[in-house]
């Protein structure tokens, strides 16, 4: 038979050849490196027998899937130490995760789980990895899957609720049978280096309605240096984790009473968002935006012809509202918003549009609200309320690409403003869309062509487009190496379609406008969130709430410190005078800890030569410095 390589050479083999056979036949060093390996793009364990014509892939440890592998098969590793350790603990699923992995376990009555038992069993786990037993894949019928795990009552109900016809394949690794489809690496001893990290409680299959079991959750590599990198990173993200620097620099607080995910900010969060929203509200009117303000409620009319009433309706709060009286009453049900998309589409709506209106480009700083559970609810970066830096584009069709290029220029100034490096990734098409496709393929090849008008390089994401359009996604780089998802541009046909939006075209017929959602920020919380972490807490000047700590020595330096924060104030500077009766080394200590970019002390000399002594955060004392010079520094940097 012949099979393809991904260079597009073709090989000859005989009938029944495995993935290994087909290493083995390249070279004896690609056979001893091989780890599994991809028939026509799917993931196969090495044995696996090849089709005659199909596309063949080897992976070894440094293709992109084999992490994944290697971490599948150290949470088999932690299943079989734990069930060594544990007599009687009922095996739930252990997945690769993008971090590591987890396993889910019921344990007898009694026994518990806590950190300080990892060191135990990553001790058994390292035992079990020295023997270097092989993972062995073993088809099985339904009946024989059912008596194997006979005695496992998680792993019997899935095998019931799998369909009929599902093929159920076990694997072994020295006393753990697993149901699973693998693939997973050929034997143990090639997990280089793995770490336990944490608890936690997860539902069995995620339902809230089933029992709650442990989640152990590990990580693994395979060189001891890569896990010694991600520890390190670990660290460096803890010390940079936005909820306790939020809290220690006084910018938000969350507040039980007022309930999950909804964050309350304190006054330097208030001056850092609507410094942002400034900044950015300048560009885009430069830009051609026009800003808009829409409710936070509608009436449920307006989410059904949406179609968020239908799709969406388990993430929104609906509630009631008496539009009658107290003798008659008439009750109409309402939704808060979760996006602000159709109060622009009303606002297109309420005027007759010509194609020389377009492309009309509408923006607001909406705040909308989700329900998410309270399990996923993350300080900043996931929160039930939040505002986006929100805006859609209508256009012609023949607009698309320049309005496309147009926000990549804006994606390409705030996250150069920001020092993020940054990537793309476009979605293309799902199973389940609406248009046709000629819309879809139109769409897809305005975002490709604006990529690569813009000189960005970008992935594509197959078949992971929402059903009503392709979108890119920007992903950033911190100052770590962590990536986020920020900003999207994503297509609509469906929005246009539901309002029965138009235009009258040059030709005097009655046209459909395209429609381009787009955020930045993505939301202006969760941005905030990425950016203290990416700037551990130490904002850039012109963004910092406190600026300028204005530090006298003494009381009789009061009236001159007093009188330099109001000239500061004059300019836009943001400034906090350090008045109170402490030693200067405590002043300085707390504005150092409250990173204010600088810090000012005035004494006896500074008032005599009007002149400043200068100290910045990371630089620390600059001297002696020139007064305006100074005030001109913070002149410049006020929006």
């Amino acid at each position: 038979m012949q099979i393809k390589l991904p260079d597009g050479s073709v090989k000859e083999l005989p009938q029944g050849s495995t993935i290994l056979d087909v290493a083995t036949s390249i070279g004896p060093g690609l056979a001893k490196a091989a780890l599994a390996g991809k028939i026509d793009g799917e993931l196969a364990h090495l044995g696996a027998e090849v089709p005659d014509g199909a596309v063949v892939e080897i992976i070894t440890d440094r293709s992109d899937d084999a992490l994944g592998i290697l971490r599948h098969s150290a949470a088999h590793v932690m299943a079989e130490a734990v069930q060594e350790l544990y007599p009687g603990v009922q095996i739930g699923f252990g997945p690769q995760t993008d971090d590591g992995f987890f396993y889910d376990f019921a344990f007898p009555e009694g026994v518990s789980i806590a950190p300080d038992d990892f060191a135990a069993i990553e001790e058994k786990m390292a035992e079990i990895i020295a023997q270097d037993d092989p993972f062995i894949r073993e088809p099985v019928s339904r009946e024989e899957a059912k008596r194997i795990f006979c005695d496992q009552r998680l792993k019997s109900e899935h095998i019931d609720d799998l369909p009929e016809g599902a093929e159920i394949t076990v694997y072994r690794h020295g006393d753990l049978v697993d149901l699973c489809s693998g693939p997973h690496l050929p034997s143990a001893g090639k997990i280089g280096a793995f770490k336990l990290m944490k608890t936690a409680g997860a539902y069995w299959k995620g339902d809230s309605d089933n029992e709650m079991l442990t989640r152990i959750y590990g990580t693994a590599f395979f060189k001891k240096k890569d896990l010694a990198g991600y520890l390190d990173q670990l660290e460096q993200a803890e010390l940079r984790d936005h909820r306790r620097l939020g809290r220690e620099l006084g910018i938000y607080m969350m507040e039980p009473m007022a309930g999950v995910g909804l964050p309350l900010y304190l006054p330097k969060g208030a001056r850092i968002i609507n410094t942002l929203k400034e900044w950015l509200r300048r560009d885009l009117y430069a830009r051609g935006y026009e800003e808009v303000i829409t409710p936070h409620i509608y009436n449920a009319d307006v989410w059904k012809t949406s179609g968020h009433y239908g799709f969406y309706h388990d993430n929104m709060y609906f509630f009631q509202i008496n539009e009658g009286t107290d003798e008659e009453p008439r009750y109409s049900e309402y939704g808060v918003k979760p996006m602000n998309c159709p109060g622009h589409v009303l606002i297109y709506r309420n005027e007759l549009r010509s194609y020389r209106d377009l492309p009309l480009r509408l923006f607001e700083f909406g705040t909308v609200y989700r329900h998410e559970m309270s399990g996923v609810v993350h300080g900043l970066l996931r929160a039930r309320g939040f505002t986006q830096d929100d805006a859609h584009v209508f256009c012609t069709q023949d607009q698309v690409v320049d309005e496309v290029v147009a926000i990549l220029d804006l994606v390409d100034h705030i996250m150069n403003t920001f020092g993020f490096t940054y990537e793309a990734e476009i979605s293309t098409r799902p199973e389940k869309s609406i248009g046709t496709d000629e819309m879809w393929d139109y769409a897809t090849d305005a975002l490709k062509e604006a990529c690569r008008r813009h000189d960005l390089v970008y992935d594509i994401n197959e078949g992971d487009g929402a059903f009503y359009g392709p979108k890119i996604d920007i992903k950033v780089k911190d100052a770590i190496g962590r990536t986020w998802q920020c900003s999207t541009v994503q297509i609509d046909f469906n929005m246009p379609e539901r309002f029965d939006l138009s235009y009258r075209a040059q030709d005097n017929t009655e046209q459909r406008p395209w429609m381009l959602h787009r955020a930045i920020f993505g939301s202006i919380e969760r941005f905030l969130g990425i950016l203290i972490e990416h700037y551990a807490g130490a904002l850039p000047l012109w963004l910092a709430p406190v600026q300028v700590a204005v530090i006298p020595i003494a009381d009789r330096h009061k009236e001159a410190a007093a009188e330099l924060a109001g000239e500061l104030k004059g300019v836009g500077g943001r400034v906090d005078v350090y008045d109170a009766n402490e030693p200067m080394k405590v002043k300085i200590a707390k504005a150092q800890q409250q990173k204010i970019p600088y810090m000012v002390i005035i004494g006896d000399n500074e008032v005599a030569e009007n002149t400043i002594s200068l100290r910045e955060r990371s630089q620390g004392d600059l001297g002696s410095y020139d007064r305006r010079a100074f005030i001109d520094i913070i002149k410049d940097a006020a929006l």
